[in-house]
């Protein structure tokens, strides 16, 4: 899968590309602008790793601007830095990073991340978008549930459905694992980027919503079942894509 290394650093670079061209097809760009300008491109890669600081547009700028654009938005984006303190963090995070890897790193335990990240990202498959365009849209349908990650529109049956970019992110999660037991440990650790933070109950909260917006009765639910002292279990109806006429 192709993959894009936004970092102006040379010794850096050949690093990476040490590490990922075994697997991975690599676009190379050597500031923040070239990086965008390959974003936006109809055949861009869908994973990203940006260097925090570089000429140009920022990684957490660019971060921002994938977010903010429905073509892209379902981008997994790493943020490669020397800051590692937790406000750091936080504010990369914030700013849409998936994830967060620092200078210096293991080669190792940067590949496997890579390698969950494409797990991730190719759990859901795509499916192509109306009147012959390249764009192609993650989607999830189940019963009449239909959720375009893509362009993060949501509809069950006639109605249209609203939701945040959070729980668009926990809900895409809880796709690429149908029907397995996953902790509320592990959804904060991979959904809102690191362990434990900000607690266990936002999950059940974010849970709460997706209930209230997706269940036909959220007080007995059969989509979003809550395993006692193990965490959720995501259990859709006939699961399946539905292709876009």
């Amino acid at each position: 899968m192709k993959l894009l290394i936004a970092e102006d650093d040379a010794f850096f670079r050949r690093i990476l590309k040490q590490v990922l061209s075994p697997e991975h097809e690599l676009v190379f760009a050597e500031n923040g602008d070239e990086a965008w300008a390959v974003l936006q491109k109809p055949d861009a890669p869908r994973l990203a790793i940006l260097d925090w600081v570089m000429p140009g547009l920022s990684g957490p700028q660019i971060c921002r601007n994938v977010r903010a654009c429905a073509r892209l938005s379902s981008m997994y984006l790493i943020l490669f830095t020397a800051r590692n303190s937790t406000a750091d963090i936080v504010s990369g995070l914030r700013a849409g990073a998936d994830d967060y890897v620092t200078k210096p790193f293991s080669p190792k335990e940067l590949l496997a991340r890579v390698r969950r990240a494409m797990r991730r990202s190719g759990q859901l498959a795509y499916v192509s978008s109306p009147a012959g365009s390249s764009i192609q849209h993650d989607v999830l349908a189940f019963d009449e549930v239909r959720i375009d990650f893509t362009s993060m529109v949501a509809t069950c049956g006639s109605k249209s459905l609203s939701f945040t970019a959070q729980e668009f992110k926990l809900l895409r999660y809880f796709a690429n694992s149908p029907r397995r037991v996953i902790s509320r440990e592990e959804l904060l650790n991979e959904v809102w980027g690191y362990e434990n933070y900000p607690t266990t109950r936002t999950v059940d909260n974010h849970v709460l919503r997706l209930r209230q917006k997706l269940e036909p009765d959220p007080a007995n639910p059969r989509y979003f079942l809550t395993m006692h002292g193990s965490g959720y279990k995501f259990m859709p109806g006939e699961l399946g894509l539905t292709p876009e006429k």
